[in-house]
């Protein structure tokens, strides 16, 4: 009675490892595709970009990540459009930012990343004091 008891248990045991198995092996190949685009996105870069403005990109991506994928998403579309001519150079990175900050100020994206403090007029804590 207790081997089939036993017996029974280890059947169920394996039906959840399979089950499991199954669900890891469908989130696997996502995991899979996600790494696939990766490689290709740093392979095209890597043509597309000379080492001083990769290592430019990689700085503004520890500081910035938004502000990196927009540039980089930028620079593949114009590699795979065949609008790219040559490497791009620092200097063009530069610039490339420079147009796209412009671009987002100017079309209200979020108000370019720039704090505006308002301060009252008028409004003088000190004389409530002076009240006392």
């Amino acid at each position: 009675m207790a081997d089939a008891d036993l017996e029974e248990i280890r059947k169920g045991r394996l039906a959840q490892l399979q089950q499991q198995q199954q669900q890891s092996g469908a989130s696997g190949g996502e995991d899979q595709r996600k790494q696939q685009e990766s490689e290709a996105r740093t392979s095209i870069l890597s043509q597309v970009l000379t080492p001083e403005a990769a290592d430019r990109l990689g700085r503004i991506r520890l500081v910035k990540e938004s502000r990196a994928t927009d540039v980089e998403n930028r620079l593949i579309m114009l590699a795979r459009s065949g609008q790219l001519r040559s490497k791009v150079t620092e200097e063009q990175l530069k610039e490339l930012l420079g147009a796209m900050t412009e671009n987002a100020e100017k079309g209200g994206g979020g108000g370019g990343g720039r704090i505006v403090i308002t301060r009252r007029k008028d409004w003088d804590d000190d004389d409530d004091l002076l009240d006392l």
